[in-house]
């Protein structure tokens, strides 16, 4: 699901509720749940937080030219010059980096109360097991631990592996950013991955010998 395609809306309040039936109901049930799915887990989303992951590290990138050539550009102004302005400019790209990343996780948030929502309409078994998306959400692991391990590996690697001085300083600093953006991130896409599995898990529990999955009123969540 694009981005841009509005979000499933939440369930009717039940004094406005019409299903004919409890077919209806489950049908419009399971697209919701599939299409809120998707949102969440989906191509479209990972999509944003990996261009957002990008623009940031770019656009502290930019800012790091300045930090990189900080002792010589005290003694060169033109040197100075060209350096302010590629941070100022790496600030500027990470302005919609952070809105991407800040935008992502409200609609995430947004996405998940509803998908809470009509899950707690009903039970179906069929339905709901296809609701744990365990590739994605295995993908979404797999990226977000990645992230996290590069992020915590650079923040002991760099003060670790640069020599001391005020030019030491200015690259532990840029080192730094890059690892605490990939942290950052990192965390955000694991509390996604494995929060979504979870809630689905609870939704849709393995089916135990003697009893449906489907039976019995849904679980809060």
């Amino acid at each position: 699901m694009s981005p841009r395609t509005p979000l499933p809306p939440p369930p009717p309040p039940v004094e406005v509720r019409s299903w004919p039936d409890r077919e209806a109901l489950l049908a419009d049930r399971a697209r919701a749940l599939d299409a809120l799915g998707r949102r969440l887990l989906g191509g479209g989303r990972f999509a944003l937080f990996a261009g957002s992951v990008l623009v940031l590290q770019l656009g502290w990138g930019m800012v790091g030219v300045l930090l990189a050539d900080s002792d010589r550009a005290i003694l060169d102004p033109i040197t100075f010059l060209i350096g302010l302005i590629a941070a100022v400019l790496g600030l500027g790209v990470m302005v919609p980096g952070v809105w991407l990343a800040v935008r992502g996780v409200r609609r995430d948030r947004v996405a998940r109360e509803r998908f809470l929502a009509w899950a707690a309409l009903d039970r179906d078994a069929v339905a709901d097991a296809r609701l744990r998306r365990p590739v994605q959400s295995a993908c979404w692991m797999l990226l977000s631990a990645v992230l996290c391990g590069l992020g915590l590996w650079l923040g002991f690697a760099v003060p670790a592996g640069t020599p001391a001085g005020r030019g030491g300083l200015y690259v532990v600093a840029y080192g730094m950013g890059v690892a605490l953006i990939f942290w950052i991130n990192g965390l955000i896409g694991l509390f996604k991955a494995v929060g979504h599995y979870r809630t689905a898990i609870r939704i849709a529990p393995p089916a135990r010998a003697g009893r449906s999955a489907s039976s019995g009123p849904p679980r809060h969540v």
